[in-house]
């Protein structure tokens, strides 16, 4: 349908939000940026150009657009899929733990699974009331860090990146959000630069895709920062420096979380006595593991021969 009769022939919002995913799916342009469907994808661009929210009431779906909001949908949706990028970098605005972050193409597109683990404040692994401190390693948008902070309300996170593109954005999301209190953002190659201190939850979602995986990933992933993703060789570069480095800064009951997706099988091919525990999650994802701060200094030295 040429552009001329999709704005002569549509009119409500259930309209573009059909005709879009239609699109999407002629196009097979690709998913996983925090949508898993074509509907779904064409439903969170349609809403987000017209300015409502994700959880708009049915009954309205059938209003009628303005013109100007009917070709700002057909431009937003001719992008995408000419562009092949994540929608959340043409609306610059990602959902986790149903809260919205600006996002654009100096961060990885918010995603994680370990939006539940937050939302369920990390329960039965600590209680609430014994967290004061938490890192987020390789915090990209800041979006696991200030989670966490609204999670944990009398907590204090830090949060570190080794881009300094990726902390503009975590800034903005901090200010944003007013957590300017709560959230510290750190310029440091993992651990390096960070102060001496003990934490009760280290989380992560670090570089975990081996180089042959990252060299078949569809378009739309080449488009995220590749420094957020390549992991080296076997993807696990990141995750045993991680591995190897959090028994100087876990608390004595403290807790690690690391996803590493892909490479679970290999980490876990690699460690084959470590007891790994890999959560489940009711809204999808795997490969993110839990390990105790027990656990984390009685596998010390075989993390250390591995990195050595």
């Amino acid at each position: 349908m040429k552009t001329t009769d999709v704005l002569t022939t549509l009119f409500t919002i259930r309209d573009y939000i059909r005709w879009a995913a239609s699109q999407f799916t002629e196009a097979q342009v690709c998913f996983g940026h925090g949508t898993a469907s074509a509907l779904d994808e064409a439903a969170a661009i349609v809403l987000h150009t017209i300015h409502q929210p994700y959880n708009l009431a049915e009954f309205y779906l059938e209003a009628a657009l303005t013109s100007a909001e009917r070709s700002a949908i057909v431009d937003i949706v001719h992008q995408r899929i000419q562009k092949r990028i994540p929608a959340a970098y043409l609306t610059h605005e990602a959902i986790f733990t149903g809260l919205a972050f600006y996002v654009d193409e100096r961060v990885l597109v918010p995603r994680s699974p370990i939006a539940e683990l937050i939302e369920q404040r990390f329960a039965p692994w600590v209680e609430e009331e014994n967290v004061a401190h938490i890192l987020d390693l390789c915090t990209g948008s800041a979006c696991i860090a200030i989670a966490c902070a609204y999670a944990f309300h009398h907590a204090l996170v830090d949060a570190v990146d080794l881009s300094e593109d990726a902390l503009t954005v975590a800034q903005i999301n901090v200010e944003k959000h007013r957590m300017d209190e709560s959230v510290t953002l750190y310029q440091s190659d993992l651990f390096n630069q960070l102060p001496a201190k003990r934490y009760d939850i280290i989380v992560s979602n670090p570089p975990y895709v081996s180089t042959v995986e990252w060299t078949y990933l569809p378009e739309e992933f080449h488009a995220e920062p590749a420094m957020g993703f390549k992991g080296g060789e076997s993807g696990l570069d990141l995750v045993l420096r991680i591995l190897v480095d959090a028994a100087d800064y876990l608390a004595e009951q403290g807790i690690l979380i690391v996803e590493v997706g892909s490479s679970a099988e290999t980490l876990q091919s690699m460690f084959p006595d470590v007891p790994f525990y890999w959560l489940d999650f009711e809204r999808g994802g795997d490969g993110v593991f839990l390990l105790t701060a027990e656990q984390v200094q009685h596998y010390h030295e075989l993390f250390k021969t591995a990195l050595d």
